[in-house]
This record gives structure tokens, sequence and C-alpha cells, in this order.
């Protein structure tokens, strides 16, 4: 997949107390994906949940509408050092998805349109941590920035909010995504810095 970007400066900027180490603010929202921009109809979207034994709990855009939908206030962090303050989401949190599916695994896999992956820990998803968000400042999310949904998990470093999301697939252990297996940290906390290997 080829790294395409739009919104990355060279110039560097201020760097606030409250930020994770490394971080600089920015009011942009700037992209970076691994490949071209899938353009997903809402009519045609699904996302899944894979347990270990192969049992699919599957939700479509109307049905995904139709669960709690919860705003969400967040601050959110991007490997490449940019960290955006107060963000405004709305979405349906992991945990409503989750509450049906039978699983003892601890690992996940996200799986989304154009092919993209990376691996999440389980307890990263739930208990209030990450959402399927679909509006972002009022608006539908748009393509660029993972629309019509992406999974979003603040507490870690942008790239495990994975844009496009598809589905995701339970796994016994940890295995790496797209960044992972390119260098990326596993985890990818940006409070201890975790950004490569």
């Amino acid at each position: 997949m080829a790294v395409i970007s739009r919104g990355f400066g060279s110039r560097r900027r201020e760097s606030d107390d409250s930020l994770p180490p490394g971080q600089y603010l920015t009011k942009d929202f700037p992209v970076l994906s691994a490949g071209p921009t899938p353009r997903i109809d809402t009519a045609d979207w699904e996302f899944s949940i894979t347990n270990e034994t192969g049992v699919v709990s599957r939700w479509n855009w109307e049905q995904l509408h139709a669960l709690p939908i919860e705003d969400i206030d967040t601050d959110i962090h991007c490997v490449t050092r940019w960290s955006k303050l107060g963000t405004n989401w709305r979405g349906v949190s992991l945990d409503t998805l989750f509450k049906d599916v039978d699983t003892v695994y601890e690992h996940t896999m996200a799986h989304c349109y154009g092919g993209y992956t990376t691996n999440i820990p389980l307890a990263d998803l739930l208990d209030g941590k990450a959402w399927i968000a679909f509006d972002f400042d009022g608006e539908d999310l748009d393509p660029e920035h993972g629309g019509p949904a992406r999974l979003l998990v603040p507490h870690l470093y942008f790239w495990k909010s994975a844009k496009w999301i598809k589905g995701l697939q339970m796994l016994p252990q940890d295995q790496p995504g797209f960044w992972e297996q390119n260098g990326y940290n596993m985890y990818g906390d940006p409070w201890q810095e975790q950004r490569y290997w």
C-alpha cells in the first residue's frame, strides 16, 4: 500500500505541556492513509465481530443507528506528532456491540474496507474506551477521515482508530496489523511515546 498524506507541514509548532511527550498542537485535522480512500455507500456498509468459534455478529447502517448513540468529547494524538484537543464525535460504544458477543479471547484485529488492519487488545475497546464513530463536529464523517464509520480509540495513537472500519476478529494472541508489521509499536500509548519498535 502507498502512504497518502495531506496536511502535514515541515514547520514545527510550539509544544503544549498538557500534550503527550513529543507532540505539538494543531487546529487542522491532517490526513494520513495507507492507500487510496475507499468510498463505501451506507447502503452497503456493514460492521461485524467474529469470535473464536466463527460466530459472526453483524450490524448494517440502520441497525447501528438504532443502538444507543453517544457524544464523545476527546483529544486525539497521531504518531506523526500532531495532537488535536477537544474533538467532538458521535458513535456507538464497543461495549454495546460486544454485549452479546461470547468470547474468551483477549486480542482483536480490526479489518477495514480497503484492506487496512490494526491490532488492539480487547480491554482497550471496552469500559467506555472505544466507539464506532460516524459523526465529527456535527457532520457526517468525511471519507478522508474514515467515513462513513471509523473505529475511535482515542487513548492510543490515532493509527489504532482504524478508518473505514469493517469488522473485528477475535484472536488468541496478539498479532501485528499493517503499520505494526512496518515498524510501529504493537500497542501505541502516546503518553509512553510508544511510536515504533
